[in-house]
């Protein structure tokens, strides 16, 4: 996947469940987003460009969404695009 040119650099935290915290961790890691996250400590991660914004968003919210409005989005998505 090809990364876009716009630059949007920033290092911050997100507050996230701490069950989750460690698997948006794993996530990030995989697709290679700068992050750290430590024992007792919240997510750290570092944003390069759009595309990681949109992994970031798209990581985040797969666990922090219900599943039935996961799958509403995508019916949606598939009406639009179909």
């Amino acid at each position: 996947m090809s990364r876009f040119s716009s630059k949007i650099e920033a290092d911050q935290e997100i507050e996230i469940s701490w069950g989750d915290r460690w698997q948006v961790y794993r996530r990030l890691q995989e697709l290679e987003i700068p992050c750290q996250c430590r024992t007792n400590q919240p997510l750290r991660y570092q944003i390069q460009d759009v595309a990681a914004a949109i992994q970031l968003w798209s990581v985040v919210r797969q666990l922090t969404v219900p599943r039935r409005e996961l799958a509403s989005w995508l019916e949606h998505c598939w009406q639009i695009w179909g």
